[in-house]
């Protein structure tokens, strides 16, 4: 299918049927650690922006682009919890208000010297940005769960992936790939069981249940599910980019992954990846046992970032995408679905509505 045939708004994105760009949306675009005296420059679906803290430690964000003779804010300073541009020295606060013009008889505060302010919140040691400028937020960022649970053990990282937003979030919640880009590590390209999948879609978000899936094949099932047996297993998608994949095994096993992801640009995107860990041991033995599991982790997701940048360097050299789906590919062609929506800004039905389906998969 062609850009034309799906009636895509002249301008509103590529012509590359899976690139979005999601107006009111909150992205993150860097750790509060990151984010410390000088201004920090970011770039957020294609827009430069910079990212400082103002009075009180407030963080901001604004295009990154002054007003006045167009030199990068960036390149500035911060002074008094204001940006001070470093060509002439024009200051902003976090709102983009031009508030001291070095040399000027008068106020600085005319409308055209204004820069282009974005919202920002601080929120679980993240600094998140709407992608919409100058307008009052109509939702707030995700919340990541269990931070603050006692029995949980937390490791957090930042990834990137050379695809685009879409690419990046079906490949995180793709099933029928891992026995074969992964196989060995986590299944095994061996179909033995078939399973239901229950597949769940509302107005923000589509969920995957995975029936009676036996623990998986390989190192991680084993790290996973030491005794075996049948794990609860679910993929989901949250608008505008969170892919949450969660396993229970009775009540003392729990992995829950969250992976914000942030679209740099139409082929680059940040995952800011929280996993929250409860299992069967001492926490002091889990704790001593993540150096020697985050290798396997950060291997399968190499691996995903190679095939993402093949599949990439595919699609720019056609200069279109072609994708055959089936009932198997059970999100993908969802989660594109709801961020059309988005980015087209069409009204959705009620967040209570659930449409529900169910699929026949081996495994």
């Amino acid at each position: 299918m062609t850009a034309r045939e799906e009636g895509r708004t002249p301008g509103a994105s590529p012509s590359h049927i899976s690139v979005v760009r999601l107006p009111h949306s909150w992205f993150i675009l860097c750790t509060s650690r990151e984010l410390g005296d000088k201004p920090l420059a970011r770039t957020l679906q294609g827009t430069p922006l910079v990212l400082f803290r103002g009075e009180g430690g407030k963080p901001g964000a604004l295009m990154d682009r002054c007003p006045h003779r167009n030199v990068p804010l960036s390149l500035g300073r911060v002074q008094n919890g204001q940006l001070e541009c470093g060509y002439h020295g024009w200051r902003f606060d976090t709102g983009g208000q031009c508030r001291l013009i070095p040399g000027l008889v008068g106020e600085p505060e005319a409308r055209s010297r204004c820069a282009a302010s974005y919202p920002t919140r601080e929120q679980d040691g993240f600094v998140w940005v709407y992608s919409t400028p100058g307008v009052e937020p109509t939702s707030e960022p995700f919340r990541f769960p269990l931070l603050d649970a006692a029995e949980y053990t937390t490791v957090r990282r930042v990834l990137r992936a050379p695809g685009s937003l879409h690419a990046v979030l079906e490949n995180t919640l793709d099933v029928p790939h891992t026995a074969f880009l992964h196989g060995g590590l986590f299944r095994t390209a061996e179909k033995k069981n078939e399973i239901d999948v229950v597949v769940r879609r509302s107005a923000d978000r589509v969920e995957a249940e995975y029936l009676g899936e036996p623990a998986p094949k390989g190192l991680v099932g084993r790290l996973l599910a030491p005794g075996g047996g049948v794990v609860q297993h679910f993929d989901r998608f949250l608008m505008p980019s969170i892919a949450q994949v969660e396993y229970r095994i009775g009540e003392k096993s729990h992995i829950l992954v969250n992976s914000a992801m942030t679209p740099v640009d139409d082929w680059d995107t940040l995952v800011y990846a929280v996993v929250t860990v409860k299992l069967p041991v001492p926490r002091w033995l889990l704790k001593a046992a993540v150096p020697f599991v985050l290798p396997v982790g950060l291997h399968i997701f190499g691996q995903d970032v190679r095939i993402l940048e093949r599949q990439t360097d595919s699609i720019r050299r056609f200069g279109t995408e072609a994708y055959a789906s089936t009932e198997i590919d059970v999100l993908g062609p969802s989660i594109l679905r709801l961020m059309r929506a988005q980015e087209r800004e069409r009204t959705a039905p009620p967040p209570d509505t659930v449409h529900e389906t169910r699929v026949r998969m081996r495994t």
